[in-house]
């Protein structure tokens, strides 16, 4: 997302249009394609663990659409009361990967894993 694929990417990080979905929203319909893909060559014989692999990116598309787009930037209106200490050290350093709006220079956020000076501040 920050490599070749940033052009897809960067409204999300710096908004340039008014409709509330972003380019970012085609990542995915593209791993809901891979996936489906490998179910596929699973149910057909072709792959026979393109069923754990399908399962694998569905699982962490899931939890990307959760965790991201829901809970960290409310995009619906639901977890908007979730507020222990994990949940706002999330929010946290999710806020410090989008202070900077280029590709370079932003600091790594792994979503659920970040480092523990979140929880300090």
């Amino acid at each position: 997302m920050h490599g070749f694929l940033w052009s897809l990417h960067a409204d999300h990080h710096k908004k340039d249009h008014d409709s509330w979905f972003e380019r970012n929203d085609a990542f995915f319909i593209f791993y809901a394609v891979i996936s489906i893909g490998f179910f596929l060559l699973w149910k057909n014989d072709i792959l026979e663990i393109g069923l754990a692999i399908g399962l694998g990116i569905f699982a962490y598309g899931l939890a990307y659409f959760m965790v991201h787009d829901i809970f960290i930037h409310q995009r619906f209106k639901w977890f908007r009361n979730a507020n222990g200490r994990y949940a706002k050290a999330v929010r946290r350093a999710h806020k410090m990967h989008h202070k900077h709006i280029g590709k370079e220079d932003g600091e790594c956020f792994g979503m659920l894993l970040f480092p523990k000076k979140y929880f300090k501040q």
